[in-house]
Formats: structure tokens, C-alpha cells, sequence
């Protein structure tokens, strides 16, 4: 069986990795004809996961993104959400007609403001069923290490579902399914934003104490939120939710926690974005998640506190000082 990636950062890199497991080949979609001759070559990307080996022999590779959806009827999407419109707008309706849309992306789209499931049903005409999400707490630092990693594939269709985590279930990666494809999208969009604020707290000198709380309560807010957007029975306890909260909130390798500590330390946004090179998927989920609040008539006070700091220049201490008042 084979399958498509599309996507050239680390993530992506790492989905590959796990996709040459277990399928016989895997089409690859880049932009960068660098990346293509560094994995043609030496079986490395040059640019992002650098360290991470893949097996070429398993890989066709190409910045022909029409041909790569062409060779196969799955395809995995990997792109960071802000550049999902401009990267799939050379792609006609009728190129994905029929083809099965695993999401490995954790954001929301700018331009619609909707979650990847619904922005391909609404452009593209994929239908829930058709489409799969796969998430969890999952650093590709760690995967191209082949460290233990667990992620959740959810579906309305358990029958994609199924089919999707046994494919991507190996020797270091072990998969559940869900048929939350809702909640777990969204969630993974939370816990972008409050990775941020973790890292916007340590960068304005709060310690582990204060980080401790801010995301135990992080924790009951995106309870909150899933209940209002997406409401449906759920444990937030699970791996998916909460897993990948903590790890997207402490871990080194987290971008989030990176650009908010950036953010904390003084840093102005364009300053912390142009000294990553790399994608901060909560700096765009802020403002979604903005909208969608006042779209619910709902309040967030600590995803409304990281908006205000990242899109209205309002003071890190001060926001973070208001936050400590309100805690429980």
C-alpha cells in the first residue's frame, strides 16, 4: 500500500519516517528542490529534522504537488495551517475526488478560520468520513530518535480509522483511535496557545510553580472550550488532550513554548518569528481562537490574555500578573 505526504518541515520529515515503516512507498511533497536532492542523495532533509534518517529506496520525492496526489488515494497533509490555502490552491476539487485526507496538522486555517476537517469538507468536498486526524504528544525530535512516541487517529469512519493506526503503529510508535475528530483538532490547537503562555511566563522570569498552575487550569479552560465548540462525551485526561498539552507546554523542542519564552523576554513577534525560521502554530491559533470566542460568546482568560499580548502589544507582566489574581 502506498501514500502521500505533503509537507517539507519536521514534522512532516518525522511522518515520513513512520510512513516507510510500514507502506510499501510514500510519494513526498516539498517546495524546496533542497530538500528534494538532500533526500534523493543522502536520505536526510537538509533543512528541517536534519538528524532524522529515512530510507530513500522507499521515498519518490517531488515539488510536483499534483503529481504526488496523482500516485496514490491516501494522502497525509502536513502542512503548517497558514499555508494550507496557498500550498493546495494549484489543486483542483477533482485531484482529491475520492481520496481518503489524513490531517497531521495542529492549527486553524487564517483565511477561514476553521479547523483543517472543516475547511477540507467546505473547499474540497472531502467528506468526515473520508477524512482522518492524527495527533498526540509527539515532538518529531523525538521520532527521528525512534523514542517512544504515542499518537491517536481519529475518524467518524472507525473502519479509516483502524486502517491508519495499524499503518502507522511500529517499533516506536504505538496508536489508538477516536472518533473525535472535532475535539482532538481543536485541542490541538489549544494547547499550542498555552504552550505560548507557559513560555511567555518564563521568559517575564515567572518559575515552574506559577507554569504548574497556569496549565492545570489551561487544562479546565480547554474543557471548557471543547464542551462549547465541539460537544461531545470526552476524556481530556486522555494521552491526546492532556498528553500532548503537557509536553507541547515543558518540552525543549517545543516551537510554542520557544517563541512565547521569546516573547516574554521582550521580544517583539517579528523579531521572535524571524530568529526561528520555523513555524509557531499557536501564534495564528491566538487570533482563531479569538474569533471563534466571540463567535460563541464565550471568554478564555488565558488564550484572551496570550491574544492581547501577541496582537494588541499589551504587557506580558501585566497580563500574566492579572492571570495569577484569577487562578484556582
Amino acid at each position: 500500500m502506498d501514500i502521500a505526504v505533503l509537507g517539507s518541515g519536521s514534522w512532516a520529515t518525522a511522518i515520513v519516517k513512520i510512513a516507510t515503516q510500514n507502506y510499501r512507498k510514500v510519494y513526498w511533497w516539498v517546495r524546496e528542490e533542497d530538500i528534494v536532492k538532500g533526500v534523493m542523495q543522502f536520505g536526510h532533509n537538509p533543512l528541517y529534522l536534519r538528524s532524522c534518517e529515512l530510507d530513500k529506496e522507499k521515498i519518490e520525492i517531488s515539488t510536483d504537488i499534483s503529481h504526488i496526489v496523482s500516485r496514490t488515494d491516501t494522502v497525509v497533509l502536513v502542512i503548517p495551517a497558514a499555508f494550507i490555502v496557498r500550498s493546495l490552491k494549484s489543486l483542483d476539487k477533482d485531484e482529491l475526488c475520492g481520496k481518503k485526507i489524513i490531517s497531521a496538522t495542529k492549527g486553524m486555517i487564517p483565511e477561514t478560520n476553521q479547523i483543517v476537517a472543516d475547511y477540507l469538507k467546505e473547499s474540497f468536498d472531502i467528506d468526515f468520513d473520508m477524512q482522518a486526524v492524527v495527533s498526540g504528544p509527539s515532538h518529531a525530535e523525538e521520532i527521528a530518535q525512534e523514542r517512544m512516541t504515542y499518537l491517536t487517529v481519529a475518524s467518524k469512519s472507525e473502519i479509516l480509522a483502524r486502517e491508519t493506526a495499524g499503518r502507522f503503529a511500529c517499533r516506536f510508535v504505538k496508536t489508538k483511535t477516536s472518533s473525535d475528530i472535532k475535539g482532538i483538532e481543536y485541542g490541538a490547537v489549544m494547547k499550542n496557545i498555552y504552550a505560548l503562555a507557559a513560555g511567555i511566563s518564563k521568559g517575564a522570569g515567572y518559575g515552574d510553580n506559577f507554569v504548574a498552575v497556569l496549565i492545570s487550569n489551561a487544562a479546565q479552560e480547554m474543557l471548557f472550550f471543547l464542551n462549547k465548540v465541539a460537544p461531545e462525551r470526552r476524556d481530556t485526561n486522555h494521552f491526546v488532550y492532556l498528553g500532548d498539552l503537557l509536553v507541547t507546554a515543558y518540552s525543549q523542542h517545543s516551537r510554542n513554548r520557544t517563541f512565547g519564552q521569546m516573547i516574554g523576554q521582550g521580544y517583539s513577534v517579528k523579531s521572535a518569528q524571524l530568529e526561528m525560521a520555523m513555524v509557531a502554530e499557536g501564534y495564528y491559533a491566538a487570533d482563531c481562537i479569538h474569533k471563534e470566542c466571540k463567535r460563541l460568546d464565550i471568554h478564555l482568560p488565558i488564550a484572551e490574555a496570550v491574544y492581547r499580548i501577541l496582537y494588541k502589544g499589551a504587557s506580558a507582566s501585566n497580563e500574566l500578573s492579572k492571570l495569577s489574581d484569577r487562578f484556582e
